[in-house]
């Protein structure tokens, strides 16, 4: 039957040799179109308006190109380019063709992923290459960004270049394990596997197994995609040794890993000579391991003899240990870790091999920095970002769709047990849902109407409260179904108006800014009565699944060919990979200390289509700060990693370059995975260290202002730059001796004296930091001065962001005390000339102003700055304090020799020095 999809299909079937085609050129591909269906099918009704936004929306989406940090060149052999050409593409064209023709894509979209894919598969070994090799890799994209898609282009170009066993280690659920073997399903092997694993003509093809005009490639699979459908003791892996390709999609499971390790490891029975340990010969592996952060992290304290190395008895957690042992076993192995968040990746030591396991999964070879199409909606778009002049990060200003939830207390204390049963729903979980309907009945309006719509309900881990969270929510939806479906009556509440006004106050405003701001042609304006129309239609449409490990729901949206509609309630399975199609209204309390649980959390990132003016994030206040802390941590790592990558550093260099949180509240990600509690290792090469949080005690403010002044007073001849008091050439020394007699406050190892005291000190055997340039910072046109060192300075206004408890602890607002222009002070003309050529924005544009990697790594490694901040305290609420609250700033040079300072942190934030290495 000729419809919508189908027409356009044809039009962007017609538009392939164009990569960004112009609107006259899609205008006349969509008149032929039109007129071929007007003649076969005269009764067809197709909104040709709509098709028209929707086709320039899909061609006017693209994909940059990734950047990577390489590993050492000596250990890989360079062979794709040479291959490429020689190289029968048919896995990978028939997933394009799939990505066009079923899903919409339009050729600049396959091209952007096919040019990513080729980033990656480069970077692998030669299926074809002799020998033993290995490479450990890793690919970092956004949550919800596409990188399952990315994956699956880099199966089929494997499977194309030869590599034979294909396993996929898709997280530890078996509802993500499923959903992840439906898309290998119907992006590679082409059939249904939980009809049969292996391909025979009776299978029923799905996917790329439908296309038309096609040969049917065969795959093998030893998984399918029940529930249950994980790799099996039983199951006859042996077939590795045909011809064809097999994959598996398996969990991060004890069992299922151990099975597989010696189900493939007696295939050819075979041991390696040198070492003793089962091999398997000329049978390329490529691991993919999807949420690579979770699970697969050795956790455990690394323990290491009296030479250094690693000890005998010592064995890694379990999963690390099984998925180390199977890439061993295999004498031609790749392993890519896919993840959002790598902070827990970046923090594995390097140097954690065993004898019994292998080697680690420290992506050495490669990390591939992973651009999302330009058509996401990430943290930036959702929460926005604050200007952050000390390492170059614009402001951005969020889109309006976030909703604050304040009256939540009652119905999920925030410290809840499992036993908590909540009587009622808050207003605005009921206001939440009835969001949905609205949405739901506006993409009815749209022409959306067998789409999937998704809400998210994420209050609580505890399946039991959850279970009764289900049933007030069944309640107040069906109450809802029977008020749209019978009216009111007489009642004085009617549901129609209550509607209406939230549609009025809430959509209409939004979708008008939203069009002001994001640029999707598929977004229209719609009038209240299109919405009504479609309510009863929407709310009857809706059904309520719960996901956790005590239930049967399963999220199979392909058995839902006319859109599924559900409210999803659950909690820690909803917490990291799964997808949730169309998810329009999330209702979201569940918070966490952790930058990466609170990212992969946020399953409202994602692609939107037509409806991201429809969407509505209902929670508090607290989580949206902590959401644009970790937005503005994950953007500055961003822009560290490019700099990296055009400075030629390889991915050791990745580790430790994480903003920290200055309020101590946030941690990176796990303790355990951070090595916190064990040895660490830092280096401050190339940053920033700033105080941003002062204790406003009088004893210990005192203490500070009186080492500033003593050592202000100690500095001699100055010059003056800007207004502000400069001195050259002061001895690392003086700087040492400095840091020893003030107290920096927070309990990060970043800012601790100790540790900057102990990194200047190891620097000078390398004849770095040796000579130092000091600014004292004089405000022009300050309200207040005071005398310092015999100086009279205008004191610099900050405004304290700590509204809790204001006069115990000033906080810097956003979180830096540093302006822009402050950290170039010390550089000379040529100097500056050289930043500026280096400094490149995000756009790929030069900036007019040095950007703060280029600062540093211009400034010579000899020559450190400190920049010192006397902060007016007649601004403060607290009247007690009668001097100057002292901050400072220390810009590190970039350098080639940089030690890394060993420490310990255990659980309480005290800091034990070990050794420099």
């Amino acid at each position: 039957m000729f419809n919508y999809n189908e027409a356009k299909k044809l039009v962007l079937g017609q538009l392939t040799v164009e990569q960004t085609p112009s609107s006259d050129v899609i205008d006349k591909k969509i008149r032929a179109v039109k007129i071929m269906a007007s003649i076969e099918y005269p009764d067809i009704i197709i909104d040709w308006d709509m098709l028209k936004r929707d086709i320039e929306a899909s061609c006017s989406t693209w994909i940059d190109i990734g950047k990577a940090l390489d590993g050492d060149p000596k250990a890989h052999q360079n062979w794709f380019y040479d291959r490429k050409d020689q190289i029968n593409w048919r896995f990978w064209n028939r997933y394009v063709r799939y990505l066009q023709e079923e899903n919409g894509w339009a050729e600049i979209t396959t091209k952007g992923l096919g040019d990513n894919v080729d980033q990656i598969i480069q970077r692998l070994e030669d299926p074809q290459r002799p020998g033993k090799w290995d490479c450990r890799g890793m690919v970092v994209g956004q949550v919800q960004s596409g990188k399952t898609a990315n994956y699956i282009g880099l199966i089929c170009k494997a499977i194309d270049a030869g590599y034979k066993l294909i396993i996929v280690l898709a997280g530890v659920h078996n509802s993500l394990r499923s959903q992840t073997q439906m898309r290998i399903d119907e992006g590679i092997l082409g059939y249904d596997t939980k009809q049969s694993m292996n391909y025979s003509t009776a299978n029923i093809r799905i996917g790329v197994g439908r296309l038309k005009g096609i040969e049917f490639f065969s795959a093998q699979s030893l998984t399918n995609r029940d529930e249950n459908g994980d790799f099996k003791k039983h199951r006859q892996i042996s077939i590795i040794n045909g011809n064809d390709p097999v994959i598996l999609v398996i969990k991060k499971n004890k069992s299922v890993l151990e099975n597989l390790y010696y189900s493939a490891t007696n295939v050819q029975k075979e041991r390696d000579p040198s070492t003793n340990r089962p091999i398997v010969r000329n049978i390329p592996l490529l691991i993919i391991d999807d949420e690579a952060d979770n699970a697969s992290i050795n956790t455990k304290q690394i323990e290491f003899d009296d030479d250094g190395q690693v000890s005998d008895e010592f064995e890694p957690t379990i999963i690390n240990g099984l998925i180390r042992k199977l890439l061993d076993a295999f004498e031609k192995s790749a392993y890519v870790g896919y993840t959002a968040t790598p902070f827990a990746n970046i923090f594995i030591l390097p140097r954690g091999d065993t004898d019994r396991e292998g080697e680690d999964l420290f992506p050495r070879s490669f990390i591939l920095n992973l651009p999302a199409a330009s058509s996401y909606i990430g943290p930036k778009k959702v929460f926005g970002i604050d200007e952050d002049n000390s390492v170059g990060i614009e402001h951005e200003e969020g889109l309006p769709i976030i909703r604050i939830v304040d009256d939540y207390t009652d119905f999920i204390p925030d410290n809840h047990k499992k036993g908590h049963r909540p009587n009622s729903l808050p207003e605005s979980l009921k206001r939440a849902i009835k969001s949905f309907i609205i949405s739901s009945a506006a993409r009815i309006a749209r022409g959306q109407d067998k789409s999937h719509n998704s809400m998210l309900i994420h209050v609580t881990r505890y399946t039991d409260v959850q279970t009764r969270v289900r049933d007030l929510v069944s309640e107040e939806l069906e109450s809802l179904k029977k008020r749209i479906e019978y009216g009111d009556g007489r009642s004085e509440s009617n549901i129609f108006n209550e509607l209406e006004e939230l549609w009025f106050t809430d959509y209409k405003p939004t979708t008008h800014a939203v069009i002001e701001r994001f640029f999707d042609q598929r977004i229209t304006s719609l009038e209240w009565k299109q919405i009504k129309d479609n309510l009863q239609k929407a709310a009857s449409k809706i059904i309520i699944k719960t996901v956790n490990g005590t239930v049967a729901d399963v999220l199979d949206y392909k058995e839902s060919p006319n859109g599924l509609n559900a409210i999803i309630i659950g909690g820690d399975k909803l917490s990291r990979g799964l997808t949730l199609e169309g998810l329009t209204v999330s209702y979201y309390l569940r918070t966490s200390n952790m930058y990466d649980t609170l990212m992969q959390m946020g399953r409202w990132f994602g692609h939107r289509p037509g409806y991201v003016d429809l969407c509505r994030l209902y929670t508090t206040d607290e989580l949206v700060d902590r959401y644009k802390h970790i937005t503005k941590a994950s953007e500055e790592l961003k822009r560290e990693f490019e700099y990296m990558v055009a400075m030629g550093r390889r991915p050791e260099d990745y580790g430790l370059r994480v903003r920290t949180d200055p309020g101590d509240i946030l941690l990176i990600t796990a303790k355990n995975k951070m090595r916190y509690g064990r040895d660490m290792q830092l280096s401050y090469e190339g940053r920033l260290v700033e105080s941003v949080k002062f204790n406003l005690s009088n004893a210990i403010i005192e203490k500070n202002f009186n080492a500033f002044n003593e050592f202000i007073k100690k500095r001699g001849q100055h010059s003056e730059k800007w207004g502000n008091y400069l001195w050259e050439n002061v001895s690392a020394s003086s700087i040492i001796d400095l840091l020893n007699n003030i107290q920096i406050e927070g309990y990060s190892a970043v800012t601790d004296s100790r540790i900057l005291t102990h990194y200047i000190q190891a620097q000078q055997k390398h004849n770095e930091l040796k000579q130092w340039t000091v600014a004292l910072i004089n405000k022009n046109n300050a309200d207040n001065h005071y005398t310092i060192g015999g100086y009279p300075v205008g004191l610099v206004e900050r405004r304290n962001a700590n509204e809790t408890n204001p006069n115990e602890f000033y906080q810097m607002a956003k979180s830096h005390i540093i302006s822009r222009r402050d950290e170039y002070i010390d550089l000379s003309d040529e100097e500056l000339k050289l930043a500026l050529s280096r400094s490149i924005k995000s756009d790929g544009t030069m900036s007019d102003t040095p950007t703060p990697e280029a600062i540093r790594d211009v400034r010579p490694s000899h020559r450190g700055l400190l920049l010192i901040y006397p902060l007016d305290h007649n601004k403060l609420d607290n009247t007690n304090i009668t001097k100057p609250v002292i901050g400072l700033a220390i810009s590190f040079p970039s350098s080639k020799t940089a030690t890394r300072i060993g420490y310990r942190v255990n659980s309480v934030g005290d800091v034990e020095f070990l050794e420099n290495e």
